[in-house]
């Protein structure tokens, strides 16, 4: 008879949409070794990536205190049953792994283990971490071990299911640091076509003022006045790129306070007046929170460079269906179709995947002379 408390359909089922839950690849590997160890009823789960120099990029282990795994001591190399799992196809399912030749001891501090069950993780033909069990908590007779075949059978399910989120997870991060990179680039262009040429005119306003302070003091003191004015428009532009590149505190600060913040930086470094309003919202996914501080940051951005705007409002505020953020302008406005069909999109292509990529909707309402209204919903909060 199985002692798997949480044996069954439902309780596999929990386990693969747990693992395809996750987008950061450390919450992935947690899930793995957590779903592995509480279904098979092991008293201890691990999962290691390989690296290319002999040891584990990551080695997540479960059924460890926090006080045991610093007294462990560094990550473990690939040699003994470690490396066997790496380069076998198939699982390995050992009475006592202490008795097996390949096992090569432990430190000190790590826990006594006997039974093991353990297989590669596999991409295809690309062996990208290795799966360990041990110690099955049943009654077992001298010279058995605890797990059986059909513990060999779902853990090569498991692993299967492990091997697609831990892609996805690496996809999605990839992904994130691409448009990080984008995002980056996006900046340093507006800087050198913002930023570089006012801090031209600045030189060439200055050395005018030079050569007109002994024959003209009238005029020199007319472009000193211009070259002040050159300094505070590009200190603004500095300001705003500064506030877009600096990380956003989600996690220590959360959504609302880090966008009044950014708000206020934004309204102190514009002409336009720049407003926010937030309050009763409750915490958020962290990837709903992000994807609205960025669609936030790019309709301003839009807002305050390109609409000639007087007025920017942001707002956040819960519906009936989810929470809304509105960042609303009294500008100049567009035409949307006009936008796209001339191939230019003002970052509606970027802001309509991220909120769609958090299960959310844009809606984007314009038109020439009337402002433009940008809100995005997602559910909860």
């Amino acid at each position: 008879m199985s002692h798997r408390p949480s044996s069954g359909l439902a309780a596999v089922s929990s386990a693969l949409l747990a693992m395809n839950r996750r987008m950061e690849v450390r919450d992935v590997l947690r899930t793995i070794v957590a779903s592995a160890r509480e279904l098979l009823d092991a008293e201890y789960a691990a999962l290691g990536v390989p690296d290319d120099h002999g040891g584990f990029a990551q080695f997540v282990v479960d059924g460890v205190s926090d006080e045991q795994w610093h007294a462990i001591g560094p990550l473990p190399r690939q040699h003994g049953i470690l490396a066997a799992m790496l380069d076998k196809d198939g699982p390995e399912r050992l009475v006592d792994v202490r008795k097996d030749p390949r096992f090569e001891g432990w430190p000190a501090a790590h826990p006594a283990m006997s039974d093991f069950l353990g297989l590669p993780v596999r991409d295809g033909d690309e062996t990208i971490a290795a799966l360990f069990l041990a110690n099955k908590r049943c009654p077992k007779p001298e010279g058995s071990c605890g797990f059986t075949a059909e513990d060999e059978e779902l853990l090569a399910l498991l692993a299967q299911h492990a091997a697609i989120a831990l892609t996805n997870a690496r996809l999605y991060e990839r992904s994130r640091e691409l448009t990080i990179a984008e995002e980056r680039s996006r900046l340093a262009h507006e800087l050198h076509d913002a930023v570089s040429q006012k801090l031209f005119s600045l030189r060439l306003t200055a050395q005018a003022a030079a050569a007109l302070v002994d024959r003209d003091p009238a005029r020199a003191k007319g472009e000193l006045q211009q070259v002040a004015e050159l300094a505070a428009e590009a200190t603004e532009e500095l300001r705003a790129a500064v506030v877009e590149l600096r990380p956003a505190a989600l996690d220590e600060d959360g959504l609302v306070h880090t966008l009044r913040t950014q708000v206020q930086v934004l309204d102190r470094a514009h002409t336009a007046r720049v407003t926010f309003h937030g309050s009763g919202i409750r915490a958020l996914p962290a990837a709903q929170e992000a994807a609205l501080l960025r669609v936030a940051q790019e309709a301003l951005h839009n807002a305050l460079r390109h609409s000639g705007a007087g007025l920017v409002t942001v707002s956040l505020a819960r519906g009936a269906t989810g929470t809304r953020l509105t960042v609303a302008d009294d500008g100049t406005g567009f035409d949307p179709a006009t936008v796209r069909s001339a191939g230019r999109h003002l970052g509606l292509v970027s802001m309509r995947d991220r909120a769609d990529g958090v299960g959310g909707r844009l809606t984007v309402t314009s038109a020439p002379g009337s402002g433009t209204t940008i809100e995005m919903e997602v559910p909860g909060g």
